[in-house]
Protein backbone atom coordinates (compact mmCIF):
# COMPACT_ATOMS: atom_id res chain seq x y z
CA UNK A 1 0.00 0.00 0.00
CA UNK A 2 1.84 3.62 -0.93
CA UNK A 3 -1.12 5.65 0.44
CA UNK A 4 -4.27 6.06 2.73
CA UNK A 5 -7.33 5.18 1.47
CA UNK A 6 -9.10 8.15 1.40
CA UNK A 7 -12.57 6.85 0.36
CA UNK A 8 -12.32 4.11 2.77
CA UNK A 9 -10.87 7.17 5.41
CA UNK A 10 -13.87 9.70 4.79
CA UNK A 11 -16.74 6.67 4.71
CA UNK A 12 -16.04 5.47 7.66
CA UNK A 13 -15.30 8.45 9.62
CA UNK A 14 -18.66 10.16 8.34
CA UNK A 15 -20.00 7.26 9.35
CA UNK A 16 -18.99 6.64 12.93
CA UNK A 17 -19.17 10.06 13.34
CA UNK A 18 -23.09 10.28 12.11
CA UNK A 19 -23.48 6.85 14.36
CA UNK A 20 -22.60 8.74 17.71
CA UNK A 21 -25.40 11.41 17.66
CA UNK A 22 -29.28 10.71 18.28
CA UNK A 23 -31.92 12.71 17.11
CA UNK A 24 -32.62 14.03 20.42
CA UNK A 25 -28.83 15.11 20.46
CA UNK A 26 -29.41 16.83 17.44
CA UNK A 27 -32.71 18.62 18.02
CA UNK A 28 -34.63 16.29 15.97
CA UNK A 29 -38.18 14.13 16.75
CA UNK A 30 -37.24 10.67 17.19
CA UNK A 31 -40.51 8.71 14.81
CA UNK A 32 -40.52 5.10 15.31
CA UNK A 33 -39.71 2.89 18.52
CA UNK A 34 -37.18 0.84 16.21
CA UNK A 35 -34.66 2.59 14.77
CA UNK A 36 -32.48 0.57 12.74
CA UNK A 37 -29.64 2.78 12.58
CA UNK A 38 -27.34 3.83 15.21
CA UNK A 39 -27.48 7.05 15.43
CA UNK A 40 -28.95 9.56 12.43
CA UNK A 41 -29.78 8.34 9.83
CA UNK A 42 -28.16 9.59 6.44
CA UNK A 43 -31.22 11.89 5.63
CA UNK A 44 -31.06 13.49 8.88
CA UNK A 45 -27.86 14.61 8.25
CA UNK A 46 -28.68 15.99 4.94
CA UNK A 47 -31.25 17.99 6.75
CA UNK A 48 -29.23 19.05 9.10
CA UNK A 49 -26.28 20.08 6.56
CA UNK A 50 -28.67 21.12 4.23
CA UNK A 51 -27.90 19.30 1.20
CA UNK A 52 -29.59 16.34 -0.38
CA UNK A 53 -30.02 13.66 0.34
CA UNK A 54 -28.21 12.17 -2.72
CA UNK A 55 -25.05 14.72 -2.41
CA UNK A 56 -24.58 13.71 1.48
CA UNK A 57 -24.95 9.84 0.22
CA UNK A 58 -21.99 10.24 -2.26
CA UNK A 59 -20.15 12.13 0.45
CA UNK A 60 -20.23 9.70 2.76
CA UNK A 61 -19.47 7.16 0.38
CA UNK A 62 -16.06 8.85 0.43
CA UNK A 63 -16.42 11.88 -2.23
CA UNK A 64 -15.77 14.91 -0.67
CA UNK A 65 -14.11 16.28 -4.25
CA UNK A 66 -14.91 19.59 -5.05
CA UNK A 67 -17.06 20.09 -1.57
CA UNK A 68 -17.10 23.81 -0.80
CA UNK A 69 -15.71 25.46 2.86
CA UNK A 70 -19.39 26.19 3.23
CA UNK A 71 -20.73 22.40 3.02
CA UNK A 72 -17.87 21.23 4.93
CA UNK A 73 -18.92 23.51 7.39
CA UNK A 74 -22.79 23.02 7.58
CA UNK A 75 -21.61 19.26 7.29
CA UNK A 76 -19.59 19.54 10.34
CA UNK A 77 -22.09 21.31 12.30
CA UNK A 78 -24.71 18.86 11.63
CA UNK A 79 -22.36 16.30 12.82
CA UNK A 80 -21.56 17.91 15.75
CA UNK A 81 -17.43 17.43 15.21
CA UNK A 82 -14.86 19.51 17.59
CA UNK A 83 -12.08 21.55 16.45
CA UNK A 84 -9.68 18.25 15.52
CA UNK A 85 -12.46 16.29 13.85
CA UNK A 86 -13.37 19.74 11.88
CA UNK A 87 -9.88 20.03 10.59
CA UNK A 88 -9.90 16.32 9.89
CA UNK A 89 -12.74 16.39 7.94
CA UNK A 90 -11.17 19.53 5.93
CA UNK A 91 -8.02 17.81 4.85
CA UNK A 92 -9.58 14.51 3.77
CA UNK A 93 -11.44 17.20 1.24
CA UNK A 94 -8.41 19.16 0.37
CA UNK A 95 -6.69 15.33 -0.06
CA UNK A 96 -9.20 14.25 -2.14
CA UNK A 97 -8.71 16.92 -4.76
CA UNK A 98 -5.65 16.91 -4.69
CA UNK A 99 -3.28 15.69 -7.12
CA UNK A 100 0.65 14.36 -6.85
CA UNK A 101 1.80 18.05 -7.38
CA UNK A 102 0.24 19.52 -4.67
CA UNK A 103 1.54 16.76 -2.05
CA UNK A 104 2.90 17.56 0.94
CA UNK A 105 6.38 16.69 1.73
CA UNK A 106 6.90 13.49 4.12
CA UNK A 107 7.44 14.93 7.72
CA UNK A 108 11.49 15.76 8.56
CA UNK A 109 13.59 12.85 9.87
CA UNK A 110 16.12 15.52 11.66
CA UNK A 111 16.47 18.83 13.15
CA UNK A 112 18.88 21.58 12.22
CA UNK A 113 21.60 22.59 14.13
CA UNK A 114 20.05 26.03 15.47
CA UNK A 115 16.81 23.48 16.63
CA UNK A 116 18.97 21.53 18.83
CA UNK A 117 20.86 24.38 20.12
CA UNK A 118 17.86 25.79 21.48
CA UNK A 119 17.17 22.13 22.85
CA UNK A 120 20.16 22.67 25.16
CA UNK A 121 19.53 26.23 26.04
CA UNK A 122 16.36 24.37 27.94
CA UNK A 123 18.22 22.84 30.89
CA UNK A 124 15.46 22.71 33.36
CA UNK A 125 13.13 20.98 31.70
CA UNK A 126 12.75 17.90 29.19
CA UNK A 127 12.26 18.85 25.57
CA UNK A 128 12.35 17.03 22.41
CA UNK A 129 11.58 17.63 18.49
CA UNK A 130 8.97 15.01 17.08
CA UNK A 131 7.45 14.56 13.96
CA UNK A 132 4.04 13.88 12.62
CA UNK A 133 4.72 10.46 12.94
CA UNK A 134 6.18 10.87 16.29
CA UNK A 135 9.53 10.02 15.65
CA UNK A 136 11.91 11.92 18.51
CA UNK A 137 14.38 13.23 16.39
CA UNK A 138 16.20 14.94 19.21
CA UNK A 139 16.39 15.54 22.86
CA UNK A 140 17.59 17.71 25.25
CA UNK A 141 19.40 15.25 28.05
CA UNK A 142 16.68 15.97 30.72
CA UNK A 143 14.53 14.54 28.22
CA UNK A 144 16.74 11.74 27.27
CA UNK A 145 16.73 10.24 31.00
CA UNK A 146 13.05 10.92 31.65
CA UNK A 147 12.07 8.69 28.17
CA UNK A 148 14.71 6.76 28.94
CA UNK A 149 12.97 3.50 28.47
CA UNK A 150 11.37 4.90 25.29
CA UNK A 151 15.15 5.41 23.72
CA UNK A 152 15.96 1.71 25.13
CA UNK A 153 13.18 0.01 22.97
CA UNK A 154 13.98 2.11 19.73
CA UNK A 155 17.84 0.40 20.64
CA UNK A 156 16.60 -3.13 20.63
CA UNK A 157 15.31 -2.68 17.10
CA UNK A 158 16.32 -4.10 14.12
CA UNK A 159 17.16 -2.44 11.60
CA UNK A 160 18.05 0.56 14.14
CA UNK A 161 15.37 3.29 14.14
CA UNK A 162 14.46 6.56 15.24
CA UNK A 163 12.24 6.00 18.63
CA UNK A 164 8.93 6.53 18.46
CA UNK A 165 6.47 7.11 21.26
CA UNK A 166 3.54 5.40 19.67
CA UNK A 167 5.26 2.32 18.45
CA UNK A 168 6.45 2.03 21.97
CA UNK A 169 3.26 2.41 23.65
CA UNK A 170 1.43 -0.15 21.56
CA UNK A 171 4.57 -2.96 20.85
CA UNK A 172 6.19 -2.61 24.46
CA UNK A 173 3.03 -1.93 26.38
CA UNK A 174 4.27 -3.26 30.24
CA UNK A 175 7.01 -0.77 29.66
CA UNK A 176 4.72 1.84 28.62
CA UNK A 177 2.56 1.49 31.53
CA UNK A 178 5.18 1.58 33.99
CA UNK A 179 6.13 4.79 32.44
CA UNK A 180 2.89 6.58 31.53
CA UNK A 181 0.77 6.31 34.52
CA UNK A 182 -2.34 7.01 32.87
CA UNK A 183 -1.59 4.45 29.73
CA UNK A 184 -4.94 4.02 28.51
CA UNK A 185 -5.87 7.91 28.30
CA UNK A 186 -1.87 8.09 26.26
CA UNK A 187 -2.85 5.19 24.22
CA UNK A 188 -5.70 6.72 22.95
CA UNK A 189 -4.34 9.86 22.56
CA UNK A 190 -1.46 8.21 20.51
CA UNK A 191 -3.72 6.27 17.92
CA UNK A 192 -6.34 9.64 17.55
CA UNK A 193 -3.32 11.64 16.61
CA UNK A 194 -2.02 9.31 14.53
CA UNK A 195 -4.65 9.45 12.43
CA UNK A 196 -5.14 13.21 12.30
CA UNK A 197 -1.72 13.00 10.79
CA UNK A 198 -2.91 10.10 8.27
CA UNK A 199 -5.77 12.45 6.95
CA UNK A 200 -2.63 15.29 6.31
CA UNK A 201 -0.75 13.37 4.91
CA UNK A 202 -1.73 10.13 3.20
CA UNK A 203 0.74 9.73 0.83
CA UNK A 204 3.95 9.86 3.47
CA UNK A 205 5.02 5.81 3.35
CA UNK A 206 6.52 5.72 6.48
CA UNK A 207 3.18 6.87 8.09
CA UNK A 208 1.13 3.79 6.48
CA UNK A 209 4.69 1.42 7.78
CA UNK A 210 4.03 2.47 10.75
CA UNK A 211 0.28 2.23 10.95
CA UNK A 212 0.75 -1.42 8.84
CA UNK A 213 2.75 -2.57 12.04
CA UNK A 214 0.94 -1.32 14.67
CA UNK A 215 -2.23 -2.67 13.22
CA UNK A 216 -0.59 -6.30 12.57
CA UNK A 217 1.10 -6.41 15.74
CA UNK A 218 -0.90 -4.47 18.36
CA UNK A 219 -4.81 -5.72 19.01
CA UNK A 220 -5.17 -2.50 21.08
CA UNK A 221 -4.04 0.18 18.43
CA UNK A 222 -6.33 -2.03 15.70
CA UNK A 223 -9.72 -1.34 18.40
CA UNK A 224 -8.04 1.99 18.61
CA UNK A 225 -7.58 2.65 14.88
CA UNK A 226 -10.98 1.22 14.60
CA UNK A 227 -12.53 4.21 16.52
CA UNK A 228 -11.93 7.08 13.95
CA UNK A 229 -11.17 8.97 16.15
CA UNK A 230 -9.01 12.13 15.84
CA UNK A 231 -7.26 14.70 18.90
CA UNK A 232 -5.12 17.11 18.89
CA UNK A 233 -2.18 17.17 21.26
CA UNK A 234 -1.31 21.26 22.43
CA UNK A 235 -0.78 20.91 25.83
CA UNK A 236 -2.36 19.02 29.26
CA UNK A 237 -1.03 17.27 32.05
CA UNK A 238 0.92 14.23 31.60
CA UNK A 239 1.61 11.84 34.67
CA UNK A 240 4.83 10.01 34.17
CA UNK A 241 6.78 7.11 36.74
CA UNK A 242 10.61 7.38 36.51
CA UNK A 243 12.85 4.53 38.64
CA UNK A 244 15.36 7.07 40.30
CA UNK A 245 12.92 9.99 41.33
CA UNK A 246 9.48 8.54 41.31
CA UNK A 247 5.96 9.63 40.01
CA UNK A 248 6.41 13.15 37.79
CA UNK A 249 2.58 15.08 37.36
CA UNK A 250 4.05 17.78 34.81
CA UNK A 251 2.53 20.27 32.63
CA UNK A 252 3.19 19.48 28.56
CA UNK A 253 3.01 22.15 26.09
CA UNK A 254 3.55 21.02 22.23
CA UNK A 255 4.45 23.93 20.13
CA UNK A 256 4.69 23.91 16.25
CA UNK A 257 7.67 25.33 14.72
CA UNK A 258 6.75 27.84 11.85
CA UNK A 259 10.62 27.25 10.16
CA UNK A 260 10.12 23.38 10.44
CA UNK A 261 6.41 22.44 8.90
CA UNK A 262 5.26 19.45 10.69
CA UNK A 263 7.81 19.14 13.55
CA UNK A 264 6.73 20.02 17.20
CA UNK A 265 8.97 21.32 20.20
CA UNK A 266 7.45 19.73 23.16
CA UNK A 267 8.52 20.58 26.90
CA UNK A 268 7.55 19.41 30.28
CA UNK A 269 7.57 21.81 32.86
CA UNK A 270 6.14 21.73 36.78
CA UNK A 271 4.81 25.02 38.57
CA UNK A 272 7.43 26.18 41.59
CA UNK A 273 7.00 24.50 44.76
CA UNK A 274 4.94 21.48 43.80
CA UNK A 275 6.44 18.12 44.27
CA UNK A 276 6.67 17.93 40.42
CA UNK A 277 8.87 20.74 40.71
CA UNK A 278 10.77 19.26 43.03
CA UNK A 279 11.37 15.70 41.15
CA UNK A 280 12.45 17.12 37.55
CA UNK A 281 15.54 18.76 40.00
CA UNK A 282 15.94 15.59 41.81
CA UNK A 283 15.75 14.32 38.25
CA UNK A 284 18.68 17.04 36.89
CA UNK A 285 20.79 15.94 40.05
CA UNK A 286 20.36 12.40 38.99
CA UNK A 287 21.63 12.72 35.88
CA UNK A 288 24.42 14.72 36.17
CA UNK A 289 25.57 11.60 39.04
CA UNK A 290 24.70 8.94 35.91
CA UNK A 291 27.11 11.80 33.67
CA UNK A 292 29.95 11.91 36.46
CA UNK A 293 29.96 8.02 37.20
CA UNK A 294 29.99 7.27 33.35
CA UNK A 295 32.82 9.36 32.48
CA UNK A 296 35.78 8.28 32.34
Amino acid sequence: MTSIDLRAEIREFLASRRARITPDQAGLPAYGGNRRVAGLRREEVALLAGVSVDYYVRMERGSLAGASEGVLDALARALQLDEAEREHLFALARESGSSGRRRRSAPATAVRAPVQQILDAITDAPAWIRNGRHDVLAMNPLAAALYAPVLDHAARSTPPRHANTTRFIYLDPDAAGELFVDFDVVARDAAAMLRLEAGRNPHDRALIELVGELSTRSELFRQRWASQDVRFHRSGRKRLRHPAVGQLDLDFEALELPGEPGLALNVYTAAEGTPAHDGLRLLASWLATQQTADAP
